[in-house]
């Protein structure tokens, strides 16, 4: 039995499809980056508005919806169907997934690799209790192999556990109201995809660092190296006084030592 019955193709590429209009909108209205973290607008269709909740959208074309709130929202790449599935298992959630990749292309530190031979994650206690994903991973880290990187990957993944593994929301789990608290590697702690958000949003360089190591990688065709740094960080700074433009960005690294400095293949 298919744990999400209701997941097909057509959900698939709705999901996909909103995040390209979503993400072309960025580009095109030339709004800041930071939006992709915090826009308060999506697209959807019918078929895409009924999975998220959101009444009155009919038919197969998708159309700009505005939020008035973000607790239980849409819009930026954190509520999104197509970040929130790619990051999870088939049948649940994966904090630990979820949080790596959001240290790998949102902070810019991804964590190390595991170790080898990871035990599998148990799914029930063993006196016939369904658990929790929370006390799973905390049963999980007891193993002293796991516990490093998992102290990292964890309270980060945990904040985003409101929307299931294809991306509805939801309040309970297994009987039990969803404990949606987190926190980053700074030790900054936060409830929920909100607090997610605003917490990455309190510096907002770090993700402008890492989106612009992401751009440049794309432009010159190679990994990003410790002799890139200056450039880096240069960008960061000119596109800091342009309120972070997405134009500002693509002009930084097109005039970057980098770019100009590329050799043809």
């Amino acid at each position: 039995m298919r744990a999400f019955p209701d997941f097909d193709d057509n959900l698939r590429q709705a999901f996909r499809q909103e995040t390209e209009l979503f993400f072309e909108s960025i580009l095109r209205e030339d709004r800041s980056v930071l939006d992709l973290l915090r826009a308060n607008y999506t697209f959807v269709n019918e078929r895409l508005a009924k999975h998220y909740g959101i009444p009155n959208v009919y038919g197969s074309r998708f159309r700009r919806i505005t939020f008035a709130g973000e607790d239980e929202g849409r819009g930026g790449l954190l509520r999104q169907g197509s970040i929130l599935t790619v990051t999870s298992y088939a049948t649940r959630t994966s904090p630990v997934i979820r949080g790596k990749w959001i240290l790998t292309n949102i902070l810019g530190v991804p964590p190390p690799p595991p170790p080898p031979d990871v035990p599998a994650l148990k799914e029930k206690s063993g006196i016939g209790k369904d658990l929790s994903m929370r006390e799973r991973m905390a049963a999980h880290r007891a193993n002293p192999a796991c516990s490093g990187c998992h102290q990292l990957m964890d309270p980060v993944g945990f904040s985003l556990e409101n929307y299931d593994a294809v991306g509805r929301w939801r309040k309970v789990e297994e009987g039990t109201r969803i404990d949606a608290s987190g926190s980053l590697p700074d030790d900054s702690k936060f409830e929920g995809v909100a607090g997610l958000q605003h917490a990455l949003l309190s510096r907002p360089e770090v993700f402008a660092g890492t989106f612009t190591e992401k751009l440049l990688i794309y432009a010159l065709g190679r990994g990003v190296e410790y002799y890139d740094a200056p450039a880096v960080r240069k960008v960061v700074q000119e596109a800091r006084a342009k309120d972070y433009r997405f134009s500002s960005f693509i002009l930084g690294i097109v005039n970057s030592t980098p770019f100009q400095m590329r050799r043809s293949q």
